[in-house]
């Protein structure tokens, strides 16, 4: 039920406070857009220094750096400042969701909106973010935000379109409304399944597209890369349900086309480095931001098994990160896959 207690916000909606959950690159984004949309933002971090950082000199130095915040952006690490919000974003690592909404869960109010901004599968389960929160969440109303984003130019103010998934209608439009802006622009959807697909697959497709630019294999063998990613995209969507239309859409191609086409994608940029020749340990140990896709693998290709889907970019994917084979060799294998009609 849409939560009755909702207030006229300065942005254009009906609600004027959005909490964020998850201190890192993209939470500290969308909770900086909120800001520059004139609406109240609370940030959420589990780190001390981050929270510091925000409150006392407007930055998040450890995952958004190089961008000043808004100064009446503020953070806590009490997620009962977050549940006292209008709306709340969850923007926790995939692979932590589940934990940081059982924290959260006896501080909500009944219907209250979450909106799930995390891009991943949950590994030990399957189960995509959508059916973790409606788990350890079951009494909030919950919606999906996806689609091409990278989080330095949305929390500079540039523009952006993105989908914003529920159920029903009214409330696609009023969440529209009320989380985006002139220069953050949502458009509604109600394939909240087919969303959450196209922002965690495309994760794991864009590490395959960052080892193609590693390797120096050239713009013809990237081109041929995202497109047949696509296609492994498509088919693992129609098998959950997933509509043709959101694949087709800026949760599905279009985040797709981002991903894989920058190495301002931390997906991406590990698929480099790995075509370059360093190793998965390496790479993750210097990095503090997580990379989902890392995660996202095995469970996409799990659940592809289980379902009969063909998805042979994926599967080299989950064979390098867990180092069972080469880069060389998941190369060599895709080439020597037989000629077939391309539908």
């Amino acid at each position: 039920m849409w939560y009755e207690g909702a207030r006229m916000g300065q942005g254009g909606g009906d609600m004027d406070s959005v909490g964020v959950i998850g201190g890192g690159a993209w939470g500290t984004a969308l909770a900086q857009t909120q800001r520059l949309a004139g609406r109240k933002a609370t940030l959420w971090a589990r780190e001390p220094e981050v929270v510091a950082d925000v409150n006392e000199r407007h930055v998040n130095a450890a995952f958004l750096p190089g961008v000043e915040l808004d100064p009446g952006l503020t953070a806590t690490g009490d997620l009962a400042g977050i549940a006292a919000c209008d709306i709340i974003l969850m923007v926790a690592p995939a692979q932590h969701v589940r934990a940081v909404a059982r924290e959260l869960r006896p501080l909500l109010r009944p219907g209250q909106i979450v909106v799930n901004c995390a891009k991943g599968i949950e590994q030990a389960t399957g189960k995509l973010m959508g059916e973790v929160l409606a788990e350890a969440l079951p009494e909030a109303s919950l919606a999906v935000l996806s689609g091409p984003s990278f989080a330095a130019d949305v929390a500079r103010g540039l523009p952006t379109a993105l989908t914003i998934a529920t159920e029903r209608e009214d409330q696609g439009r009023r969440l529209a409304e009320s989380l985006g802006y002139r220069q953050f622009r949502l458009y509604w959807s109600r394939d909240r399944v087919g969303a959450e697909i196209g922002g965690a697959v495309k994760n794991v497709l864009a590490i395959a597209a960052g080892i193609v630019a590693g390797k120096g294999l050239g713009s013809s063998a990237h081109a041929a890369l995202v497109a047949r990613g696509f296609a492994e995209l498509r088919r693992f969507g129609q098998a959950f349900g997933a509509e043709p239309e959101t694949m087709m859409g800026l949760s599905g191609l279009g985040d797709l086309i981002l991903t894989c086409g920058s190495p301002q994608s931390r997906n991406m940029s590990l698929g480099r480095a790995l075509g370059e020749g360093r190793s998965i340990d390496e790479i993750l140990g210097a990095r503090r931001a997580v990379t989902e896709g890392v995660w996202t693998a095995a469970a996409v290709v799990r659940l592809a098994r289980e379902r009969g889907i063909e998805m042979p970019i994926a599967e080299a994917v989950h064979a390098i990160v867990e180092a069972r084979a080469s880069v060389d060799d998941a190369i060599a294998a895709l080439l020597s896959r037989p000629f077939k009609a391309e539908g």
